[in-house]
């Protein structure tokens, strides 16, 4: 079985990973991949977002099935594209994937179905953004509609810097949309609870917490995401029974009204407030850094479960975990979430020998002139399981003093939540 998966980042490189380890045999394309996945595929190296020429590559390459890793081919409309052209893909249709394409079309969706989130309010121009602050108090959340590379998300705790925020938006900033969705702060504990779907059924895939914040301390801006652990203490079946009935089922339901379905990963991104679920924002696809602390902690075969949500036969398959906890630190360069440098030499990994319960997966990163270079803002994602979130970070920095990558930084206090 030919598999290709679209993507370069940590998450493709965890999912790879994880399908090699499948019993199923299969050859395995990631497109574009990155230097870490190429120990496990065959990294081809064009623009998945040019549907055609993937198209081409995909019948040369004999592929039976595509999984998407990245939101923005699934928000452009590829698993619409390449069912067309009866090509096997798993991940949501392009009406499906607004839930996370537009935050505008989330919050509608939320309010029509009375789903718990913060209060809000779609804005065009400056005077919607003056009615909404006559009702809301400071800070506020400010949201691009449309995608944003996890930069779109803006805390303000003064007027000016509201005005300065969603002045950027409406002229273009973010070239998805012109719209900001405004949202009074919520304060709480944040939860990523994950969900694999099919067109009846859904399945628990996991829950983790990221650490958004490029500081330690939450302080600095937004980020795609410094660090994970799984699972989280604030989790339980009380909080997750709200999540289904309160959140979950009236979306899935809501789609299925308006003739439509969801198939694929599910990132509901709450805010836990006095025991209470909010739904902060939907991402169609696995979290990253997420996916890399959740799939080390599967015991069933991913592709096997994959196959059966394709079937819309969720319901017959029983996934089971490892007991383990997992966390990841993600190591970046220097200037990330701005203006970084590219092309560190990563000399140092081959000094960290393979363990077990030890991954390093590869975030941006290339293989030039037969040396690993860092290609991205998020270079690395050290991953380790075990049975004291304490214990495992102190291994985590350990391999990060032995990398020692100039010209980089990570957070020091990923899961401070856990860890007194």
């Amino acid at each position: 079985m030919n598999i290709a998966l679209i993507g370069s980042g940590g998450r493709e490189h965890a999912l790879s990973h994880k399908l090699y380890q499948s019993n199923i045999n299969n050859n395995i394309y990631c497109i574009p991949g990155n230097a870490g996945t190429s120990k496990f595929a065959t990294n081809i190296d064009i623009d998945f977002l040019d549907f055609k020429l993937l198209l081409k590559v995909l019948k040369i390459l004999k592929i039976s099935l595509v999984i998407v890793g990245p939101e923005e081919p699934l928000v452009n409309g590829i698993v619409d594209f390449l069912e067309k052209n009866k090509i096997k893909v798993f991940g949501p249709n392009k009406y499906a994937s607004q839930l996370e394409g537009s935050k505008a079309f989330m919050k509608s969706l939320c309010k029509k179905y009375n789903i718990p989130t913060a209060k809000f309010k779609i804005c065009h121009n400056s005077k919607d953004v003056i009615n909404f602050l006559k009702t809301c108090s400071l800070p506020v959340v400010v949201k691009a509609d449309g995608l944003a590379a996890g930069k779109g998300v803006t805390i303000c705790k003064s007027l000016n810097h509201v005005r300065k925020t969603t002045n950027e938006i409406f002229l273009g900033k973010f070239k998805t949309s012109k719209k900001a969705v405004l949202e009074e702060f919520l304060q709480g504990e944040e939860a990523s609870y994950f969900l694999i779907v099919d067109k009846n059924n859904f399945k628990f895939f996991g829950v983790a917490q990221d650490h958004k914040k490029v500081g330690e301390n939450e302080k600095g801006l937004n980020t795609g995401g410094m660090g994970a652990y799984s699972p989280i203490k604030i989790f339980n079946t009380k909080i997750e029974k709200k999540i289904i009935t309160k959140i979950v089922k009236p979306t899935l339901q809501a789609l299925k009204k308006r003739g439509e379905y969801y198939r694929g990963f599910l990132y509901v991104g709450l805010m836990i407030k006095n025991g209470e679920p909010f739904l902060i924002e939907y991402n169609v696809r696995m979290g990253d850094p997420e996916c890399q602390v959740i799939l080390p902690r599967l015991k069933t075969d991913l592709l096997k479960i994959i196959n059966f949500s394709l079937k819309n036969k969720l319901n017959k398959i029983k996934i089971e975990w490892k007991k383990k906890k997992c966390m990841t630190v993600v190591l970046c360069s220097k200037g990330y979430p701005k203006k970084y440098k590219k092309n560190l030499n990563l000399n140092n990994l081959s000094k960290i020998k393979n363990e077990k319960n030890r991954f390093i997966f590869h975030a941006g990163t290339k293989i030039i002139d037969g040396e690993i270079k860092s290609s991205g803002g998020r270079i690395l994602n050290i991953t380790i399981l075990g049975n004291n979130f304490k214990v495992i970070r102190k291994k985590i920095h350990d391999c990060l003093k032995i990398i020692n990558l100039k010209n980089s930084f990570y957070r020091k206090d990923i899961g401070w939540r856990v860890i007194k």
